[in-house]
């Protein structure tokens, strides 16, 4: 039985996920590919801390040494910021390594370019877990574009965000409260600005901009609006009129092709498919043209939410070069 090789970069919260997921469903990874699949490398800062028992002969902190490994054929990216992940991810490709990322900021930037770079190569990109953490958005629009054309997207992609209007408006708290309470749970950051200024489901938007439209808006054309300046009141009164604050991303192709977008605080009512939205749940809606309005809606963060989505782009990607189709 073949063996394939992966790598992981990043072990976090995320990519200690993945390490765990792909253990538990090694078996039958192996009995639906045909294949063995072994972590044979984790790329980390700093080698003296184990993070999860039996992985310290894995850890490395030279991408030199991940894809001087012989036999390693995929890559998971699970790092924060643009670099030093698109470089890694660059040279895993040239190295003709497929590469699953979770890192919407990297991607909203430079997706484009690494899947350009990927077809040169002869290999696949997965991205499924730069948006909607365990919502299959990618996937789904993928085989929505075979037939449909989207004209517009909006989405709930920000849990954080969205955890915090739901308290303010079910419990009544103010948004220190609620973000308060957003961090002691692990929802949000110490430093939570990228989440509640907008920035974090801006990129995501983007992402699903590229994949939907094959272009992205000049980001400095975009509104970006955060949703720290709504109060408890703002909130109190709108749901006394049957609305709700919804934190929406929004692209759209106009009748001249041009691709706008925004980012901020909406008023939606019970007929808005972001309505019934609550807690740290992420939502897309999709308007195409043959279907009408489609609704997906989950876990939008989360260990293995993220985690479970790369691995299942690894089965996508090994289950195109067999031929065939794996659902796990």
């Amino acid at each position: 039985m073949a063996t394939i090789k992966a790598a992981i970069l990043g072990f976090g919260t995320v990519g200690q996920g993945i390490y765990h997921i792909l253990n538990e469903k090694r078996e039958e990874l192996k009995n639906k590919l045909g294949i063995e699949l072994e972590v044979a490398k984790i790329l980390v800062t700093d080698t003296s801390r184990e993070r999860v028992p039996g992985t310290a002969h894995l850890m490395t902190t030279s991408m030199d040494e991940v894809l001087a490994e012989p036999g390693m054929q995929v890559v998971f990216e699970a790092i924060v910021n643009e670099e030093p992940a698109f470089t890694y991810l660059k040279r895993a490709v040239e190295h003709k390594c497929h590469v699953i990322t979770a890192n919407k900021v990297m991607f909203a930037k430079r997706g484009l370019e690494l899947q350009d770079l990927a077809k040169v190569n002869g290999v696949f990109v997965g991205f499924e877990a730069t948006t909607a953490g365990g919502v299959p958005v990618i996937k789904t629009m993928k085989n929505i574009l075979l037939v449909n054309d989207v004209s517009r997207i909006q989405g709930v992609l920000n849990g954080t965000s969205n955890y915090i209007l739901t308290k303010m408006r079910s419990q009544g708290w103010s948004f220190e409260t609620a973000l308060k309470e957003a961090q002691n749970l692990g929802y949000a950051e110490a430093d939570p600005y990228n989440d509640i200024s907008g920035q974090d489901a801006f990129k995501k938007l983007m992402i699903l901009s590229a994949l939907a439209f094959g272009e992205q808006p000049d980001w400095a054309d975009v509104d970006v609006v955060g949703i720290d300046s709504i109060s408890a009141e703002q909130v109190k009164e709108a749901c006394e009129k049957g609305l709700r604050y919804r934190h929406v991303a929004e692209v759209e192709k106009l009748a001249d092709g041009k691709v706008v977008a925004k980012v901020g605080p909406q008023l939606v009512d019970k007929e808005h498919p972001l309505y019934p939205v609550d807690d740290v749940n992420n939502a897309v809606a999709l308007d195409t043209n043959y279907i009408g309005t489609l609704t997906l809606i989950g876990p939008g963060a989360g260990m293995y939410p993220t985690a479970s989505v790369m691995v299942e782009d690894y089965a996508e990607i090994i289950g195109k070069r067999a031929g065939f189709v794996v659902t796990i």
